[in-house]
């Protein structure tokens, strides 16, 4: 059990930085959705400025590692003193991490403030300092177990140097590869995650018994998964083989449908803050399943069947985890605002609209486009609105955090 014996200190924070979750997750969903609007903005030509790659370029890698890298810092520097007992980042450690992830997200947007090296260079730099803030206290107490987060950031940063070099060197690294690697060690990382705590979750919201992991449907599910991840990731060197994605996926899809399917989902249709998880969990098996289709199936278009992933399944467990985590951490019953429901259909609405409409409908591809980027604002939008004023202020029940 964490010891705190300087609550006076504590106190001295300004409580947006006395813990990871509050400014990652916060400001992390606005950038998300300032970052779609601008990128529509691009697309469409209203907005003739260019940020650091091209429109396209900034578009994927703000969604990942901009909104995604946000997240995922906030997350693991919060779970971190769970894990150890030891007190997470916060104050001026804390501030400084999220000065560089603001950094990155101004420079990539506008690159002649610094220069394309020296942008590149901060960006990089973002996920590998999380890292170190994130294994000192897991190597001081020999926690070996949770070490595993910081390898997998290492990975991360590999993926994001990959879609710089796409920049600097397009005739060696396919920027479409390379941002798709890191589309999957989210996913990745999200299936992970699911494994480990959504059980709990489903078998405490519900008061039935806890569903025990099978080792080798979670070695399945997750092995898949890896191995996708690294022919995507190492494909300057390999190459790419679009029947063999394909398999794989499928195989990572069914995995994780049958253990969807062993959770029991329709028990949780009367709490949201589960019903949310294991409908974004949905899109994650139904959306890898149809994507390793698309990739033996030309007809089907594999650009726009990824959103599946990347809106359903990324972002509706993001906003499904960090309603829930900023409850629990603010010290607050885990009962979210009721206008948090409109929040989960609307983010699963926005992936169906987004992978379906062009593909059915691509005259209208355009509308598709603003409908789903609409349907996005309003589910981060309701996060911002109801959970700003928790993560400005300091816990309810007086404790640190």
């Amino acid at each position: 059990m964490m010891q705190i014996t300087d609550l006076k200190k504590e106190e001295q924070i300004f409580p947006l930085f006395r813990l990871g979750f509050r400014p990652f997750f916060l400001f992390g969903s606005i950038f998300s959705f300032i970052a779609l609007f601008l990128w529509l903005f691009i697309l469409k030509g209203t907005l003739a400025y260019m940020p650091f790659g091209g429109g396209y370029w900034w578009h994927i890698h703000e969604m990942i590692y901009g909104f995604g890298g946000a997240i995922i810092a906030g997350f693991l520097l919060t779970a971190v003193q769970n894990w150890t007992g030891v007190r997470g980042a916060q104050g001026t450690t804390l501030m400084v991490l999220f000065a560089l992830w603001l950094a990155g997200r101004v420079l990539l947007l506008f690159p002649d403030i610094l220069g394309n090296l020296a942008t590149t260079i901060v960006d990089l730099s973002f996920l590998p300092a999380v890292a170190y803030v994130l294994g000192k206290p897991i190597i001081a107490i020999k926690q070996y177990r949770n070490l595993f987060f910081v390898p997998l950031l290492a990975l991360f940063t590999i993926a994001n140097l990959e879609m710089h070099l796409a920049v600097y060197s397009p005739n060696n690294f396919n920027l479409i590869f390379s941002g798709y690697a890191g589309v999957l060690l989210v996913t990745f990382l999200m299936s992970v995650m699911a494994g480990r705590v959504v059980p709990m979750f489903t078998a405490n919201g519900t008061q039935t018994t806890k569903v025990l992991p099978l080792p080798w449907l979670e070695k399945t599910t997750n092995g898949a998964l890896a191995i996708a991840m690294f022919s995507l990731l190492f494909h300057p060197l390999v190459g790419f083989n679009a029947t063999f994605f394909g398999v794989i996926l499928i195989i990572a899809g069914v995995s994780q449908a049958m253990r969807w399917f062993r959770l029991k989902p329709w028990i949780t249709l009367g709490v949201p803050l589960l019903w949310s998880l294991h409908g974004a969990l949905k899109f994650i098996w139904f959306g890898l399943i149809l994507l390793g289709v698309s990739y033996l199936i030309a007809e089907i278009p594999s650009n726009h069947i990824w959103h599946l992933l990347t809106v359903g399944g990324m972002g509706g467990l993001i906003l499904a985890m960090i309603s829930r985590v900023s409850l629990g951490h603010t010290g607050r019953v885990l009962t979210p605002p009721k206008s948090m429901s409109i929040a989960y259909v609307a983010i699963l609405l926005a992936a169906l609209v987004r992978a379906f409409g062009p593909w059915g409908f691509p005259q209208a591809t355009s509308i598709f486009y603003d409908v789903s980027a609409f349907l996005w604002f309003i589910a981060f939008a309701i996060f911002a609105f109801h959970y700003g004023p928790m993560l400005f202020k300091a816990r309810v029940d007086g404790r640190p955090g």
